[in-house]
């Protein structure tokens, strides 16, 4: 009869080798279940030489094999050592095919003939055996791989990385590791932070690109596969690049099919979604235990961790502390109430909305990177004007906005399991608000990139933010008194959608109603006049359009479409006429702009034949601009080159208010008709620039001016990251001595001699050696008096600063007109 084993283990990685060595020392009958003729194959095919990290640094290890930071192949090596010693009974070769049975009394099939019986079963079999799949033309091309086995084998080729996590970053730092290979390697993120991982590496490719061995492209996705090209789509359009070799590496997707097999349950439809776990990692299939990757808990010293504890669990040990309980007790110490660290989590996860599809284990990875605080009632919990970008969720309790800055009583409330701060996820905008307790009060503060990881991994967190945010933009945009309850039915149909540079979310002549709010980038409009396509208007985000085919049921008069990358929240038409019959106010409001537009519309009817010239140019002016990136700008430097003298007064009026030196470059830039758009800082509504600055010294101030602080190192990640070359490096330069200093020992510039040039001369021959250079861009004259210096000094006023929306109006041509 074939003996029942008290514990089988399915997977040698991590968590599977450290429970049954484990199971070894303590005497108990098992067996260890690996597919391959090795151990941990997910670490064996770790890259050759990768450095393997021990995160994270502060939780104890308490299993029975040992583990450190070090190169794959000393750990693996460690761990053959390990398991030998302590007598572990594995067989390789050995995938399970089917579970069956009940505890106590399991039955494994093996692919290969067999069975095992047992009355416990652990499934450690981690995630990477079902790794996600590009999804694009030409992506099942040869030279699209899963895998990188040696980065040595690859010479002389132009590789992309498709993935921003740690297998993708530790990739393409191999591959651009040895200059001599002459590899020229892309990573490409379709988001703006690489939130999935470690800290270390993601320093590790800041510093392999500012060395120049490697390019990082974020908020970019493939969107074609060719033999020896590819094609991205960036938030300004798709570009096309040689390629020799894709390697992706988008993460992989847990073996539900296999699991649901045995019985066991998932946390939610998702297919990111993670078994349903006990604390003790039982499964919904009494008997069935996940420990690892599969539980949603992929560091390697946790799995470790697991594989000790739940030997000890199925032992029969009732009273086991998981290993990071004492960082855990730590973090929570202080706090009202007198509950445990179990009843912490489940207080949190249960109360705080965007935390609901956590499991217990993903709780305790999550809290280690958060902190959760008790306020006082009228207590401050961020100050208008503040920087700061984590997120709230409200446990306990609830807040209050200040929403009117000079008086402090006007206030909107915000409930208890609702999040607040959700700006903050954009990397330095300041606080938009001040928000104080209105009562007794539990929060939980979650950093951004603890956020961005969160709203990642789990797609009810990502919906739940997605929602809320939607709430809050249909609210501040339409005003009308309007509050949650009156919209619940509107947002209840609403659809967030990702538009791409170029396409159309409106088309003219189209018979459909819904109503788009532009979250984010910015949108254009035309409409065709004799055969042409005319520019209308430039929408930035939080606005809306299309709200006449909404409102009097006709097809659509004008084509929208995506100036930039953007995101628009489509709200369902019926429902939104419906709300406008219950709310007066709101529909007066949008009859009134919707007249406004009609008005504009029917005087370019009018007169497009005694104008048509008029606007054939405007229209490729405006298109001219939108590719010059204006869309993505809130302020911009326009030249007339018809009204400029070329005196150099703004690029002398820009040094003078600037230690000498200037933050534009008049010649530089491009020209179309009599617009030139010099080279200076748009301040875009998403700074590139501050989606990589290790100081946070780059920050949007209170008039939406973004700036550089004297927090800056001279790391050279904004010049590398802004798109429009509007950021030098430059030293800056000594105290300009007074007056009297000149007058009687020469020091500084003498009458005539130019600020800059004394300044760059002095910088070379101060004492101490050259200071080193620091990033240095347009700041709209922030704190100076009369506004930005440039276009005050020009004498015909050929320079202008302007917003998009003000300056890309069908309205100037009728301005133009008269």
């Amino acid at each position: 009869m074939a003996e029942v084993y008290k514990i089988a283990i399915v997977g040698s990685g991590p968590a599977g080798m450290s429970a049954a060595a484990h199971a070894a020392k303590k005497g108990i009958s098992h067996v260890l279940l690996e597919k391959t003729d090795h151990l941990s194959d997910t670490i064996f095919r770790y890259q050759k030489g990768k450095h393997v990290m021990a995160t994270p640094s502060v939780l104890v290890l308490r299993a029975d094999c040992e583990f450190d930071a070090g190169k794959r192949e000393k750990i693996l090596a460690q761990w053959n050592e390990d398991v030998k010693a302590a007598g572990v009974n594995v067989r390789f070769n050995a995938e399970a095919k089917a579970i069956t049975g009940e505890k106590g009394a399991f039955t494994i099939e093996l692919t290969k003939g067999g069975q095992i019986q047992a009355e416990n079963i652990v499934l450690a079999i981690g995630t990477q055996g079902n790794p996600n799949l590009m999804r694009c033309d030409g992506a099942g091309l040869p030279h699209v791989q899963y895998q990188l086995d040696d980065p040595g084998e690859y010479t002389d080729e132009h590789i992309f990385v498709v993935g921003s996590g740690d297998a993708g970053i530790e990739n393409a730092l191999g591959l651009a590791a040895d200059p001599a290979q002459g590899n020229t390697v892309t990573i490409l993120n379709r988001s703006a932070d690489f939130a999935r991982a470690k800290k270390a590496n993601v320093d590790n490719l800041m510093a392999a690109r500012d060395a120049g061995r490697m390019t990082i492209m974020t908020e970019t996705s493939p969107v074609l596969v060719e033999p020896g090209w590819i094609t991205v789509e960036t938030p300004q359009g798709s570009s096309r690049y040689k390629c020799d070799r894709i390697i992706a590496r988008m993460g992989a997707s847990p073996p539900r099919k296999f699991v649901e097999s045995c019985g066991i349950a998932f946390a939610s439809e998702s297919p990111s979604a993670f078994p349903t776990l006990s604390p003790t990692f039982e499964t919904t299939k009494p008997g069935i235990y996940v420990i690892g990757a599969l539980a949603g808990y992929p560091l390697i010293k946790h799995c470790m961790n697991q594989g000790f504890d739940v030997v000890e669990f199925i032992s029969g040990v009732t009273d086991l502390e998981p290993a990071d309980e004492p960082l855990l007790k730590e973090k929570l110490q202080g706090l009202p109430g007198r509950r445990s660290v179990s009843e912490w989590l489940e207080f949190l996860r249960s109360r705080v909305e965007i935390l609901n599809g956590l499991s217990p284990l993903q709780m305790r990875e999550f809290l280690l990177d958060s902190e959760v605080r008790a306020y006082k009632p009228d207590e401050a919990i961020f100050i208008r004007n503040d920087q700061g970008s984590s997120l709230f969720g409200i446990a306990e309790g609830s807040v209050k906005v200040e929403v009117d800055p000079s008086n402090p009583n006007i206030t909107v409330p915000i409930g208890e399991g609702s999040i607040f701060g959700e700006v903050g996820l954009i990397s330095g905008r300041k606080r938009g608000a001040t928000i104080r307790a209105a009562e007794p009060t539990i929060c939980v503060e979650i950093p951004r990139m603890a956020a961005l990881k969160l709203m990642a991994q789990v797609p009810e967190a990502r919906d739940t933010v997605n929602r809320i945010t939607s709430e809050r933009q249909v609210l501040q945009i339409f005003k009308s008194g309007l509050t949650p309850a009156d919209i619940q039915e509107v947002l209840a149909g609403a659809e967030v959608m990702d538009v791409k540079p170029g396409q159309a979310i409106i088309n003219e002549g189209d018979v459909s109603d819904d109503l788009y709010i532009i979250r984010s980038g910015s949108m254009i409009v035309e409409k065709n006049l004799g055969g042409k396509p005319v520019f209308m208007s430039y929408v930035p985000a939080g606005s809306y359009s299309g709200e006449m085919a909404m409102i009097e049921r006709a097809p659509r008069v004008a084509t929208v479409k995506a100036a930039i990358r953007s995101t628009v929240v489509k709200l369902p038409a019926d429902p939104f006429r419906r709300l406008l019959a219950r709310k007066p106010e709101l529909a007066k409001r949008m009859y009134d702009e919707m007249k406004a537009r009609r008005e504009i519309n029917a005087f370019i009817e009018e007169q497009k034949e005694e104008f048509g010239g008029a606007v054939d140019m405007y229209s490729s002016v405006a298109n001219f601009l939108i590719k010059q990136g204006i869309g993505e700008a809130t302020d911009v430097l326009l030249i007339d080159e018809s009204l400029c003298v070329g005196c150099d007064n703004c690029e002398k009026a820009c040094a003078d208010s600037h230690d000498g030196l200037s933050r534009l470059n008049r010649e530089a830039g491009t020209t179309f008709a009599n617009i030139h758009v010099p080279t200076s800082c748009r301040h875009c509504e998403h700074p590139h620039c501050m989606s990589d600055c290790p100081p946070n010294a780059i920050r949007r101030g209170p008039d939406g001016e973004v700036f550089i602080s004297d927090t800056c190192i001279g790391c050279g990640n904004c010049q590398r990251a802004c798109p429009y070359g509007v950021i030098q490096m430059d030293k800056p330069p000594p105290p300009k001595p007074k007056l009297w200093e000149w007058m009687l020992f020469g020091k500084g510039p003498g009458p005539g001699q130019p600020d800059y040039e004394w300044r760059k001369k002095a910088s070379k021959g101060g004492a101490g050696g050259e200071s080193p250079k620091l990033a240095i861009k347009c700041d709209m004259c922030s704190g100076k008096a009369g506004g930005p210096a440039c276009v005050r000094a020009c004498p015909t006023g050929a320079a202008i600063r302007v917003s998009p929306d003000a300056f890309l109006s069908v309205a100037r041509i009728d301005r133009g007109a008269g």
